[in-house]
């Protein structure tokens, strides 16, 4: 096959083509000057951000003929050599298929012998992280103490699950997500020696949706050059990754804003109609309000601006609309995002979001018309005052108690409240096995000691919680306060991936406050021994409790007491 791919076409091959990470970079090429470089390197870091590439260019760079420089010459017979792969001294490994100890111990057993074609011998793992815990083990003597020929580069896209004893060992360096200025201006380099136009606005768009990978941009890129009709406009991006065009998010904004509930709803129908991803328009259409916002707030910040161009349309509705609203507007589309995630009718969600965003501006102007009479409003607040007087002067003493404790009640909002998904784990107790539950609560202590080392305030969070119900996919987890709750949030995917490393397993952690899962699974006892009761058979409400119990244990179910 005679094409080639552009992402492997135009894998940098020198440190300079590395782009976007500089602080790595510059540290590596000073080390290889002063003949300094260790013996093991940890690269962590997103898809796509030069990991790999840049162990490859580092193997290069201190076997080249013209060592020590700041970059491999790429024509010697050792770089032609590393390039091609003839050369059986860097040795480039997938972890995913080589993670047992019988792997690492043929790395012990070769690692010994000097090499033959060139002074070092690299060995580069990538997705290190996948090696089963034995086997770093049987790796950790020979990272420490390697001959003076060798040299390990682990790569990882996930270093939280590689033991800290392993980390510790290496010289880590964190690839970070490249800028879309930065992947830009990278495309404009490559699309202008492949002789390809592509429009500005279409670099943009691929520049978005590459998410801080460059592997991933040129992917797109190629897509989309195959796909066009000779000059690649944003239109043929869109049609390539889903996404949706800037004037039909202005079209439906602007509807929102309007109050006009049909519009914005037609519009979207047809998105979808058209094949759209309902949750890629919810990205586009945070992105969009995330960019209306701070043009708003600061007009010369433009250069900032991730989905939308400034034109005379966008500054139009930029005038028009308000802060207020668009920061309400970012908060709504941000939740649906989360409530997408758990559903199979991500549409009904989605307008449920454009008909709330647009009833809450109307509920706005609505208080705003109430209000506008200051004579008025001091007059109502007058009669109520009057009204409360004379409730106070002929309630008795006994009655004024009892008045009382519903209003302490209601003058306590919690400022993290947290919505406890109820139907998500009635979903679970249904498919809730105790044999499950009980390997969660024996790996619970392990999982919270490796969460600790991996984050101390994701392990503050959740550290006064317990497993209370789990099934194949997900554990129901009962925190003390619905505060913790709130707070576990934020560290919920780091969680969930160290104990899916300690389970083997992965799994959802559904957080819930202890008052209320008490509550739910007394209601859920209930229910399953009304539905029995309903037989009208006494034999048949014994396997229901048996059931319950199999579920929360015989200590907490008492249903017949």
């Amino acid at each position: 096959m005679s094409y080639q791919a552009l992402y492997r076409k135009w894998r940098p091959r020198t440190f300079a083509d590395v782009v976007g990470q500089s602080h790595i970079t510059k540290t590596l090429q000073n080390a290889i000057l002063n003949n300094q470089f260790s013996h093991a390197y940890l690269f962590s870091g997103p898809r796509g951000t030069g990991k790999t590439s840049a162990a490859k260019i580092f193997a290069q760079a201190i076997n080249c003929e013209q060592a020590p420089s700041e970059e491999p010459c790429n024509e010697c017979q050792a770089c032609r050599g590393i390039l091609d792969g003839s050369i059986s001294d860097v040795i480039e490994m997938d972890a995913a298929s080589n993670t047992s100890v019988e792997d690492v111990r043929d790395i012990r057993d070769h690692v010994k012998y000097a090499s033959t074609s060139v002074p070092y011998k690299v060995y580069i793992i990538d997705e290190v992280h996948m090696i089963s815990t034995s086997a770093f083990n049987a790796l950790l003597k020979t990272l420490e103490e390697p001959p003076k020929h060798v040299v390990f580069i682990l790569a990882t896209t996930e270093p939280h699950k590689i033991p800290l004893t392993i980390i510790s060992r290496c010289q880590r360096f964190d690839f970070k997500p490249i800028s879309s200025q930065t992947i830009v201006q990278r495309m404009h380099h490559i699309v202008s020696e492949e002789e390809t136009p592509v429009s500005e606005e279409a670099l943009q768009a691929i520049a978005l949706a590459a998410e801080g990978g460059m592997r991933d941009a040129l992917s797109i890129l190629d897509q989309a050059i195959s796909y066009s009709d000779g000059e690649v406009l944003l239109e043929d991006v869109l049609a390539v990754t889903g996404g949706v065009s800037q004037h039909i998010l202005t079209d439906i904004v602007t509807a929102m804003y309007e109050q006009d509930i049909q519009t914005s709803l037609s519009l979207f129908d047809e998105l979808i109609q058209h094949g759209k991803d309902p949750g890629r328009f919810v990205y586009d259409m945070i992105y969009f309000l995330r960019d209306l916002l701070l043009y708003k707030s600061a007009p010369t910040l433009e250069t900032l601006l991730e989905r939308a161009t400034v034109d005379e349309t966008f500054r139009t509705l930029v005038e028009a609309i308000s802060v207020a609203w668009i920061q309400e507007a970012i908060m709504r589309m941000n939740d649906c995002q989360q409530e997408i995630k758990w559903t199979n009718n991500p549409k009904v969600f989605i307008e449920i979001a454009l008909i709330s965003i647009t009833n809450r501006h109307q509920n706005q102007a609505t208080e705003q018309d109430t209000s506008a009479s200051p004579v008025i409003h001091k007059i109502n607040q007058l009669e109520k005052e009057v009204q409360s007087l004379k409730e106070t002067t002929t309630t008795s003493p006994q009655q004024e108690v009892a008045v009382q404790k519903p209003q302490k009640r209601q003058m306590r909002p919690s400022k993290n409240s947290y919505k406890v998904p109820f139907e998500r784990i009635r979903l679970t107790l249904q498919e809730a096995q105790k044999d499950m539950l009980r390997k969660v609560q024996a790996d619970w202590a392990t999982f919270l000691s490796q969460l600790k080392a991996t984050s101390a305030p994701a392990h503050a969070t959740i550290q006064d919680s317990k497993p209370v119900a789990a099934s194949p996919k997900a554990v129901v987890v009962a925190f003390k306060y619905e505060i913790h709750c709130s707070l576990f949030l934020d560290n919920q995917s780091l969680a969930e991936s160290v104990l899916a490393s300690v389970t083997q397993k992965e799994m959802t952690i559904i957080p819930i406050p202890a008052a209320d899962w008490k509550s739910l699974r007394q209601e859920y006892v209930k229910n399953q021994e009304h539905a029995a009761t309903n037989q009208e058979t006494e034999t048949e409400t014994e396997p229901v409790v048996e059931e319950a119990k199999k579920l929360f244990g015989d200590d907490v179910v008492k249903v017949h007491e």
